[in-house]
Parts: C-alpha cells; sequence; structure tokens
C-alpha cells in the first residue's frame, strides 16, 4: 500500500510541476476540465518545486522496505 501511496504522490508532484514549467495541468487533461491554468509567479515556483521535490523520491520506489536501502 505504501508504493502505491507513493506512486499516486509522485504523479501528483509531477503534475504540479507541468503546471510551474508550463500551466498545463495533465490530470484535467486527461480527465476533462481546463487544462490550462493561469498562475502568479510565485505560485509557479512552489508548484515547480513540488514537482522536483516529486521526481526526488522517484528513488524511494525502489528502496527495500525492510532494510531502507535500494535493491
Amino acid at each position: 500500500m505504501g508504493k502505491f501511496a507513493l506512486t499516486l504522490v509522485i504523479i501528483g508532484a509531477l503534475n504540479w510541476l507541468l503546471v510551474g514549467l508550463f500551466q498545463w495541468d495533465l490530470v484535467s487533461a486527461i480527465f476533462g476540465g481546463d487544462s490550462h491554468r493561469a498562475s502568479s509567479g510565485f505560485s509557479r515556483i512552489i508548484y515547480t518545486l513540488v514537482g522536483l521535490s516529486g521526481l526526488y523520491c522517484i528513488k524511494y520506489l525502489f528502496l527495500d522496505e525492510s532494510r531502507g536501502r535500494a535493491r
């Protein structure tokens, strides 16, 4: 269950990265809604940082949960 939750968090963070860099919401584009978001410069910086954090967390998907080490 932990890997599934982490995968969803990473997908969400990558979506925010797209919003921060390109003002484009992938989830809305796939499931309907307005895929272009108008955002302030500061909020785009925050979205981008959240997205970069999601990229960083991808490595945690490949950790052995019992030891906390990469396989």
